[in-house]
């Protein structure tokens, strides 16, 4: 079955960085794009960042533009995001998720606060 496991939150403080990763198992991986949302506390879950099944095609919500950067690995069924300069407003549950369906996974939270 399609598993997709998250890690890599923690808490940081403004300005700092933290690298998300999400393992992908259950499906060609290679053959999907992906993406990543997150949920802050009490707002809906929003998406944050899309990428293609090569890798070369990316896309970001405009609040993320220039700090974020998704990317993938097809070898070893990973997508990743690298958050830098990071904010207190990008406190929140991180999910990646196949794009074509409501595949998730459990989220890793990201706290960003000083």
């Amino acid at each position: 079955q399609v598993q997709l496991v998250e890690s890599g939150g923690g808490l940081v403080q403004p300005g700092e960085s933290l690298r998300l990763s999400c393992a992908a198992s259950g499906f060609t991986f290679s053959r999907y794009s992906m993406t990543w949302y997150r949920q802050a506390p009490g707002k809906e879950r929003e998406w944050v960042a899309s990428i293609t099944t090569t890798g070369i095609g990316t896309n970001y919500q405009d609040s993320v533009k220039g700090r974020f950067t998704v990317s993938r690995d097809n070898a070893k069924n990973m997508v990743y995001l690298q958050m830098n300069s990071l904010k207190p407003e990008d406190t929140a549950v991180y999910y990646c998720k196949r794009a074509d369906r409501n595949y998730w996974g459990q989220g890793t939270q990201v706290t960003v606060s000083s």
